[in-house]
């Protein structure tokens, strides 16, 4: 039990991903009694049991879920075999609790250029895990954009090969044109973070658009698309576009 505890507590000062699993509750002939707690990493890995079987398999599924979404969750198992539902044949009943630990939203900014270094800036200042892409790799250093930033100097259409796009990701795009939307915005579009916003005047946002659709995009993967980005607050300058960016990503996030 000391070993769980320390793994979690190194996972936690590292800004590790964990999953803690606690059987909080049984009832009858279980595997493992109330106490009994179990480690999931986003790899799926685990250290510690919360009973062996499928009960531990669907608690591994529910955890792995968990660290995508960000929200503690509790699961109740029967293991009575008489039940349509049963996932043992012990004959009793467990009560699981799941947290995830250390899940950080990422903050995903699409393109280095003036706004998005400023959006990089005053992230900093919030609870995100800060990306910056672009595919000018010389725009993507910590030169350019200091301070505790992660680089993803690559075509748009090839971040989600390394970065899991899920409920934890607000993407905010502040490329410098149309054409890299085009390209890039099908490849994200596949997966459905938890907000995506796009700079540029309706305009431009009318040409993306048009274009996505040409492109064989279905229009409900479009419309996840907020554009233009931002609360309207009469922004002018890059880091007053900024705040108003960051300010819609936290609305969304406290929704």
């Amino acid at each position: 039990m000391k070993e769980l505890y320390e793994k979690l507590y190194e996972a936690t000062k590292l800004g590790q991903p964990v999953c803690l699993c606690v059987v909080i509750e049984t009832n009858g002939a279980v595997p493992r009694h109330a106490g009994s707690k179990m480690l999931v990493y986003p790899n799926a890995l685990t250290f510690g049991s919360v009973g062996g079987g499928q009960v531990e398999n669907e608690t591994v599924d529910a955890a792995l879920r968990a660290l995508k979404t960000g929200q503690p969750e509790i699961l109740r198992y029967t293991l009575d075999p008489k039940q349509q539902n049963a996932v043992g044949v012990c004959g009793g009943d467990v009560t699981v609790y799941i947290e995830p630990q250390s899940v950080r939203p990422v903050l995903l900014v699409l393109g280095a250029g003036h706004v998005g270094r400023s959006v990089a800036k005053f992230a900093q200042l919030l609870d995100f895990r800060i990306i910056v892409s672009d595919d000018r790799a010389e725009l993507c250093t910590s030169e350019q954009i200091p301070g505790e930033v992660e680089f993803l100097p690559i075509p748009m259409e090839e971040i989600p090969s390394h970065l899991d796009i899920n409920e934890q990701v607000y993407i905010v795009g502040v490329t410098r044109g149309s054409d890299v939307d085009i390209l890039g915005l099908p490849t994200i579009l596949e997966y459905t973070p938890a907000y995506i916003g796009m700079i540029g005047s309706l305009k431009r946002w009318g040409t993306t658009k048009k274009a996505l659709l040409e492109r064989g995009v279905p229009r409900e993967r479009i419309e996840l698309i907020k554009s233009p980005i931002g609360i309207d607050i009469e922004a002018e300058t890059p880091d007053e576009i900024a705040i108003s960016i960051l300010a819609e990503v936290i609305q969304a996030r406290n929704r």
